[in-house]
């Protein structure tokens, strides 16, 4: 079977966040006076082929922790589609 997933990676919450501070700072400059607490991260899209769900969440751990992430610096979440 395969199964439709989608990663979030987020940078982790106790760091600072260069990209999400500079777009946080500039929507001021147009009018945008709402916005606070800007984070930047990725969004990736993949399939992955397996027999079952137990073996596809395997897989996506494993290239979320050995290809994707840096955990020391990043978060990440998955989702896998119907």
């Amino acid at each position: 079977m395969i199964y439709s997933v989608q990663v979030n990676i987020m940078p982790q919450d106790a760091l600072l966040d260069p990209q999400g501070k500079t777009v946080e700072k500039n929507t001021n400059q147009v009018g945008l006076t709402n916005i606070t607490n800007v984070r930047i991260g990725k969004h990736i899209t993949l399939n992955v082929e397996s027999e079952n769900i137990e073996e596809a969440k395997k897989t996506i751990e494993e290239i979320c922790q050995k290809l994707l992430v840096n955990q020391i610096t990043e978060k990440y979440e998955y989702k896998i589609l119907d």
